[in-house]
């Protein structure tokens, strides 16, 4: 790379459009949308699809709601054509679908063209011819009325081969190929010397394609070239202005969204932007885009997963794990602060049926595209607190009292520095498994029993019959308490194995039906002031709420065992 002062390139020119309107513009509606996938997408794969491969393509396309389907260049080789021949002969073209084809502007090519569409009901029939001074110069060798000539000399053929398809409704489309490169009033004169020779109405509009063949601006010169043009071309109710945007500068999206508002009525693109070099615009991006914003994008994409899985397998292309909307880490969060955000939203959600969609970093709910809330949140060590809970929420059922989201976001996040890599949901559940609900060192419980009588104030009292190991030792006692958990905390307290006070009790059901069962969780404190949180899980609430009490006090008990060792294991490693 040079340094310095760069003299191996230079700035793309300005339009010189002082009053330009597209900046104050907003898109309110969806565009007509063509599917490139077949022809330009399909040229772009190192290994081109078979007839059988883009025959599958071409019906999800159809599912998806395109309208406007580009199925290859039939004139290019006979894998095209046979693929077309396939189309029609087969009956499989919807009567609302119109097919597009694509041509050079040569005599035989032509032909060869509407050979193949013998039968089609509907066709757009496209032909471009490379404009620019680039490619005049440096590939032709032509000057400007002899690119001219070459456009009209193709569509008059055109013209005068459309009777010859009686049953097919022709409709024609002209590129001047590399439109962005193109002088902006060279470009419009040669589509207009076309629109003269092709004569179109408002009720048969012809369209006129203003590829960005290499996307060499900023998307807004790319706006003003189209506003430019849009504002200066003759009889402009008579034409269908169409873009079809590539993404060598990485903004084909921002260039189509600028083009939309600069007076572009159509789209041109591919699912997921396979393209040549960089790409094509990606049309599922720019659809989902629009549906962001309150707009029915007219095309369907409410089971991304599937569309990406039949694409990936016709293409051998893959989609990007960051690719907008449909890539498998779009809807996640890692990081603490959000998860956190996330894991607010949604339970705020959960209590406003109806309202907006308003989720703090998630700017369109995945279930619309099919994709499930699983993925929402996944852990690793930059997570935090609120994201664990979602997920022991979300994916368990576990209902984590606020109190204890530190606690146990503690325990993950040393399992995840451990590990260094993401910790898996069936992992998180072990992680709490090992942390609470199997805890039994040095307290476990063998029995307990509890009746409940009122005393000589006239008050419900509980007692309690207790059996527990502590370190494998078994004591036994009896006590009492305004209710079975605290005349339990109260008989460890009096054995002497243990002082603590009981903080918090919080229980939930979990599942449904004959199976349901209960979760109890209990925060404690010893008398060295340290918290202590338990869990539970059993089909009776009493009997999780006991457990839950000692694995509070098992969890307590082991921090400060930590905390006493940790000292001396420094003082040695020094």
């Amino acid at each position: 790379m040079q340094k310095g002062k760069i003299t191996k390139y230079k700035p793309f020119p300005s339009i010189d459009l002082p009053d330009r309107q597209w900046p104050s513009r907003t898109i309110n509606q969806a565009p007509a949308w063509c599917s490139v996938d077949l022809r330009d997408g399909n040229q772009a794969l190192p290994i081109p699809m078979s007839v059988e491969e883009k025959l599958t393509l071409f019906d999800l396309l159809v599912q998806i709601g395109f309208k406007e389907i580009e199925v290859g260049f039939p004139s290019a080789s006979q894998t095209e054509y046979d693929f077309m021949r396939r189309l029609i002969e087969e009956d499989r073209i919807p009567d609302d679908v119109t097919i597009q084809v694509l041509v050079q502007s040569k005599e035989d090519l032509i032909r060869k063209t509407f050979e193949s569409l013998q039968g089609a009901k509907r066709a757009i029939v496209h032909l471009y011819n490379s404009t620019s001074e680039q490619q005049r110069r440096i590939v032709f060798g032509l000057d400007k009325p002899a690119i001219i000539d070459i456009a009209v000399r193709g569509t008059q053929l055109i013209k005068s081969l459309v009777p010859t398809l009686p049953e097919t409704a022709i409709r024609f489309e002209y590129s001047p190929e590399s439109f962005t490169l193109t002088e902006t009033d060279f470009a419009l004169e040669i589509c207009e010397a076309v629109v003269e020779v092709w004569q179109p109405g408002v009720e048969n509009k012809i369209i006129l394609n203003l590829p960005a063949t290499v996307e060499v601006s900023t998307p807004n010169i790319h706006a003003d070239q189209i506003e430019w043009f849009c504002r200066h071309l003759k009889n402009r109710e008579t034409a269908i202005i169409s873009l079809h945007t590539h993404n060598d500068r990485g903004t084909g999206i921002a260039a189509t969204e600028l083009g939309l508002l600069a007076g572009a009525d159509r789209v041109e693109g591919t699912l997921f932007g396979n393209g040549e070099r960089t790409g094509n615009v990606d049309i599922v991006t720019v659809a989902l885009n629009m549906y962001s914003q309150g707009i029915e994008p007219n095309l369907d994409f409410s089971d991304i997963s599937t569309i990406r899985k039949v694409y990936e397998q016709n293409t051998r292309m893959e989609v990007p794990v960051r690719q907008p909307y449909a890539g498998d880490l779009v809807f996640t969060a890692f990081s603490g602060s959000h998860q956190d955000a996330i894991n607010k939203g949604m339970t705020r959600l959960v209590k406003s049926e109806g309202e907006l969609w308003d989720v703090p970093y998630l700017p369109i709910d995945p279930k619309d595209l099919g994709r499930s809330y699983e993925a929402i949140i996944r852990i690793n060590s930059q997570s935090g607190k609120g994201g664990v809970a979602y997920l022991m929420e979300s994916e368990f059922g576990l209902q984590l009292p606020k109190a204890m989201h530190i606690d146990f976001g503690k325990v993950i996040k040393d399992l995840a520095d451990e590990r260094g890599a993401e910790i898996l949901t069936t992992e998180l559940f072990y992680a709490f498994e090992h942390a609470y609900l199997k805890s039994s060192t040095p307290f476990a419980l063998e029995s307990f029993n509890s009746t409940i009588h009122v005393n000589q104030d006239g008050q419900e009292q509980a007692e309690c019959v207790t059996t527990l190991l502590y370190k494998g030792e078994r004591h036994e006692f009896k006590a009492t308490g305004n209710g079975p958990i605290s005349a339990f905390a109260r008989g460890i307290n009096q054995l002497g194995l243990a002082s603590f006070t009981l903080v918090s009790y919080t229980e939930h059901a979990l599942g449904g039906g004959a199976e349901t069962q209960a979760v109890a969780y209990i925060q404690i404190k010893t008398d060295k002031g340290t918290n202590g949180f338990g869990a539970a899980i059993d089909t009776n609430i009493e009997t999780a709420s006991i457990k839950a009490v000692l694995s509070a006090l098992n969890r307590a008990l082991a921090i400060e065992l930590t905390s006493q060792i940790e000292p001396e294991a420094v003082s040695t490693a020094r």
